[in-house]
């Protein structure tokens, strides 16, 4: 669940009563942008999307204006504006119009889950306004929070001495910035990003504005509902396959899919955030989906599960990984016995289709569930290969990429021929 933009993300800030851009949507009138303009002097008119769509500055899709007829143009061209990112194109529900806030500082700031350190961190820079990818560690700083203590000014103060901000901004700065942490604490939040964070003169002091916000929630953690927000603001388009597999989300364990790649070569079943991460940073477009279908789900969930993604993808893939980390309580002989039983219903349906199995797992019945998906794949004559606990998951996951390349060049051509002889 995700939400970008001050339309709605203003109303997290109000929670905490952290200052924002003054913001009106494409519905105002022209009486109403005229006063805008007449307070702030310049206008930033951006489209409004649902669900955490960034990089629109970067598309082109961000317009800053100085009177009414550009404002109007600029609503005109943005309304219904489209943006691709990944494999997934987006339109735009609406504009928005904010107050251009000048200022002698731009800071990036944000708070989100670390699944390598298995606790929340911070990243800072009072260089805020370009991609934090492309600064360097002594402009920018990333540290750990411990939720017990949380985030407190002299973890600010200090970091933004270090990063070379100027003495006069780091006041304000530690004064505003701790109420972020508050806000992600106790709403529900896995992250929240502020970028740009700015810097005015008020008087004889400054003041930071956020400009502009994205946040995640953890739809699991009733806390988010106290924020209050309309549920619709979350939905995005969605694929066929994703309308499918969301259906199962009421059984036991987790179901969540997000379509990243049709032409994607590797169906990734995923088991965990962990495998969920790093599954879908090494495998890149080779993904047809990122996936988490962890939390010990049943025999029934995990057959139908596996029903949806081959009616959906298998006769595109080259390959099928089923990825995960050493599992602490999901049965692992119940989610492969789902997930290869649907396999093999869908063969005996639809007829044999040679694809390349990679297994990577640890748990509770492993042997087991691995000796009953061998059986399968034995009769199915499918050429696999399974790692255990004892073998890292990025191991695993690499090894899926080689052989999807091998498979698409010369392995699929081979395995049919090998398959023909012994008939």
């Amino acid at each position: 669940m995700q939400l970008s933009g001050l339309r709605y993300g203003s109303k997290l800030l109000d929670l905490v009563e952290f200052p924002y851009a003054e913001v009106i949507t494409g519905g105002a009138t022209k009486e109403e942008i005229q006063q805008m303009l007449d307070k702030y002097g310049k206008l930033v008119v951006k489209p409004f999307f649902y669900g955490g769509v960034g990089k629109k500055g970067k598309a082109g899709l961000v317009k800053i204006v100085d009177n009414l007829h550009d404002a109007l143009e600029a609503k005109k061209e943005l309304y219904f504006a489209k943006i691709k990112h990944g494999n997934t194109v987006t339109q735009a529900n609406g504009v928005t119009m904010e107050a251009f806030i000048e200022a002698e500082l731009e800071v990036y700031f944000s708070i989100t889950a670390s699944t390598v350190h298995r606790k929340p961190i911070f990243t800072i820079t009072p260089h805020g306004g370009v991609d934090i990818e492309s600064l360097s560690s002594d402009k920018k700083k990333i540290l750990e929070i411990d939720p017990f203590i949380g985030l407190k000014s002299f973890d600010i103060t200090n970091t933004l001495t270090d990063t070379g901000c100027p003495q006069k901004f780091i006041s304000s700065l530690v004064q505003y910035i701790p109420k972020l942490w508050d806000l992600y604490e106790n709403y529900g939040l896995t992250t929240i990003e502020i970028n740009p964070l700015r810097v005015m003169k008020k008087g004889n002091h400054y003041v930071p504005i956020a400009c502009d916000l994205k946040a995640s929630f953890d739809q699991d953690n009733p806390a988010w509902k106290r924020v209050g927000l309309p549920i619709g603001i979350f939905e995005t388009d969605v694929s066929p396959f994703e309308a499918e597999i969301n259906k199962l989300r009421t059984y036991q364990g987790q179901s969540d899919v997000l379509e990243l790649n049709p032409k994607g070569t590797i169906i990734p079943f995923m088991f965990g955030g962990g495998a969920n991460s790093a599954a879908t940073e090494t495998l890149e477009s080779a993904a047809i989906f990122s996936s988490d279908f962890g939390g010990n789900p049943p025999y029934e969930k995990m057959y139908e599960i596996g029903k949806i993604v081959f009616n959906h993808w298998l006769d595109t893939a080259n390959v099928l990984l089923l990825i995960g980390g050493k599992a602490n309580n999901t049965d692992i002989y119940v989610t492969f016995k789902g997930v290869f039983d649907a396999l093999r219903d869908h063969m005996a349906k639809n007829g044999s289709r040679p694809i390349y199995v990679v297994i990577g797992r640890g748990g509770p019945n492993l042997v087991k569930g691995m000796f009953y998906a061998k059986d399968i794949l034995d009769t199915l004559k499918l050429p696999y290969k399974i790692f255990g606990f004892d073998t890292s998951m990025i191991r695993t996951i690499e090894y899926a990429k080689k052989i999807d390349k091998w498979w698409g060049e010369s392995g699929k051509k081979e395995y049919l021929k090998q398959i023909a002889k012994s008939k």
